[in-house]
Parts: structure tokens; sequence; C-alpha cells
């Protein structure tokens, strides 16, 4: 197959690239140089010309807070609402696949039960959350054959963090303040690079939740694992998300994603967030 891969110099687009070529695919990785998802005749020349099997979307806007910034705004609407329709209206010209990398920010991340994929109860706390759902909304209405997968937490060797920048907090101060009540599940791009060429490979469409395995945890428990698998000392304080304050955008409290449709349609769930946390810290350096 041929596949094209948008957002390459990200966490996410440089695994699905490798992982592809791993399996014998031919991958045309493309970032903002290549194709600015922005510009509608850009994208359709450079897909039209690749005339790709599928495309994986993984390009986007990601930095939360600054998403809600006056003068973002109109950016993070162009490349997450815009520059996901501008690919849509190619893919559905070429009649070929389309995956779209999403968020449990389309919810409104209250209660305690986990997201299910097909559940249409959108409420976004947040500029993010808002232009990821307009991105949704473009694939689901304008194509059939495509994938909607949410994911969370993210993270990568290719990029910043959560586990980079507690690993750097932590070398410096005796004790750091994580919250403890927002709960979800972490997601290690290497791990999901896997599944979403399973998925490229297939025709199960439709709306899908993927994280690691190994339990609903919060940011603290997740910093409390990371630091032990670390060899660190730092003592980790728990507080309330109204303790911690300092963040502009909305944060979501419940996370959870239900990952049950997975296993229904055939696929391998991915492995546990502490195996995935124990192989990643082998990648990096710390």
């Amino acid at each position: 197959m041929k596949v094209l891969v948008t957002g390459v110099k990200g966490q996410l687009g440089y695994d699905v690239v490798n992982e592809l070529k791993k399996r014998g695919h031919t991958a045309v990785g493309v970032d903002i140089a290549e194709m600015d998802i922005t510009d509608a005749e850009k994208v359709n020349s450079v897909i039209t010309e690749v005339n790709p099997d599928a495309v994986v979307h993984c390009a986007a806007w990601t930095a939360v807070d600054a998403a809600e910034d006056e003068e973002n705004i109109p950016k993070v609407c162009a490349i997450n609402a815009g520059g996901t329709r501008n690919i849509v209206e190619v893919c559905k010209k070429l009649g070929c696949k389309m995956v779209y990398i999403s968020t449990d920010y389309v919810f409104d991340g209250q209660g305690t039960k986990p997201w299910e994929p097909d559940c249409k109860d959108y409420k976004p706390l947040n500029v993010y959350g808002q232009t990821k759902l307009e991105g949704e909304l473009a694939v689901a209405q304008l194509l059939e054959k495509y994938f909607i997968v949410r994911i969370a937490w993210v993270f990568g060797v290719n990029g910043k963090n959560f586990i980079k920048t507690m690993l750097n907090v932590g070398k410096t101060h005796d004790a750091v303040r994580v919250v403890n009540d927002q709960v979800g599940t972490p997601t290690y791009t290497y791990d999901l690079a896997r599944l979403l060429v399973d998925m490229v490979e297939s025709d199960k469409y439709g709306y899908y939740h993927a994280t690691n395995e190994g339990g609903y945890i919060s940011w603290y428990d997740f910093t409390c694992e990371i630091y032990r698998q670390a060899g660190y000392s730092t003592k980790v304080i728990p507080v309330t998300t109204a303790e911690y304050g300092l963040s502009k955008a909305a944060r979501p409290f419940n996370s959870r994603l239900d990952k049950s449709k997975l296993v229904e349609n055939g696929f391998r769930p991915l492995p546990t967030w502490q195996d995935a946390l124990s192989r990643y810290l082998k990648e990096i350096e710390f």
C-alpha cells in the first residue's frame, strides 16, 4: 500500500511512517514545508500527485493553552478544522481511506463513565477540543472510508510530552505538585502506530478509542510511576485542579476512553502503559 502521513515531524507521524516502512508499505511523510494543510490548492496537488491508498492525518495544532490566545484562534481553526477539511475533500475525490487522529477533548470531560467511541454527546471545553471536533465532523460527513481514532495523554520519542517535562522538573526539584483529579490513560505513539497501520490494512471503518491498557490513572499516579521507573526520589504531592491553577484552557476531569470496540472488531489492544513507559524510558536520554 501507499500511505501519505501528515505531521511527520511530530511524535505520532514519525512513528507511523516507521511502522509502515517496517511492514513493506510505501510511506510518504509530509510536514508543513512539503504541504501546508491550510493551503487547499497545495493539499490537492500534493495528495493527488502521490495518489495514496490511504492518508493518516496526524498533523494538528496541539498546544492546548496557546489555542486560547485570541491571536491564535484563527490559526488553530485553520489547521484543525480547515486543514482537515482540505484533506477530506481530496480523499473524497481520490476515493482513498482516511485516518483522523482526534481526542477526548471533543467531550465535556465530566463524570466517571468511560466515553464510548460512538457517543455523539459532543461538548468541547476549549478551542482545541472544538476545532478537533470540527475536523471529526468534516471526516464523518464527507467520507465513507474513514477511521476516527481518539487518543489521550500522548507521548513519543519525537517531541515534547508530559513524561519529558516531569523528568526535567524532577531533576531540579525536591518535590512536585501534580493534579490527581484528572483521570485517563496514556498513549505511546510507538504502540499506537502499530494499531493505526493495522486499521489502514483493514476495512473496519468507524470511530475508535485507543490508548494503552493498564487501567485508568490520574496525572499524579502517572508521575509517581515515571519517577519510580526512572529511579528518581523526587516527592510527588497530589493536588486538585483548582489548587494547581495555572492553566488557560479548561481541562477534562474524565479522559477515560472505552476501548472495547477495538477487540470487537478484531484489533489487538495496546500493551499496558506501565510496559510502554518502561520501553519509552530506554529510548530517551534523561
